[in-house]
């Protein structure tokens, strides 16, 4: 049986760097990762809303993910402030994002991802 595999983007600020660096030690049981979008099937997106440009890549780079969540049904996930902060914005309608998983207080999310849901519009 093939493993999920997640790529995982950092946008932003140290916080969410070292958050980035946690999430592979986290309990993300049953999931491999990846050095590509191109070959995962869960892309994770590590974002800020602080810096104005962080902000302003997520958007663009969501934009060039479109065609493999067309191709091949790329679930996008997206957590750190940005996630927090414009939760509206990106669970509209049209957005490209799957699920939205909070920073906390205790740690980056998430920290467990057998209880993410793996798609559909989810606030977590």
């Amino acid at each position: 049986m093939r493993v999920p595999r997640v790529f995982i983007e950092t946008f932003g600020c140290q916080m969410n760097e070292y958050d980035t660096e946690l999430v592979p030690r986290s309990q993300a049981r049953g999931y491999g990762f990846t050095d590509s979008a191109d070959t995962a099937d869960v892309v994770l997106l590590n974002t800020c809303a602080i810096r104005e440009n962080a902000t302003n890549k997520v958007y663009g780079h969501l934009g060039l993910l479109k065609p493999l969540k067309e191709e091949r049904g790329l679930v996008d996930r997206c957590t750190g402030c940005m996630a927090q902060n414009l939760k509206q914005d990106l669970l509209a309608g049209d957005s490209l994002i799957d699920v939205l998983a909070a920073r906390t207080a205790t740690g980056p999310c998430p920290t467990s991802w057998s209880g993410l849901p793996q798609a559909g519009k989810a606030w977590w």
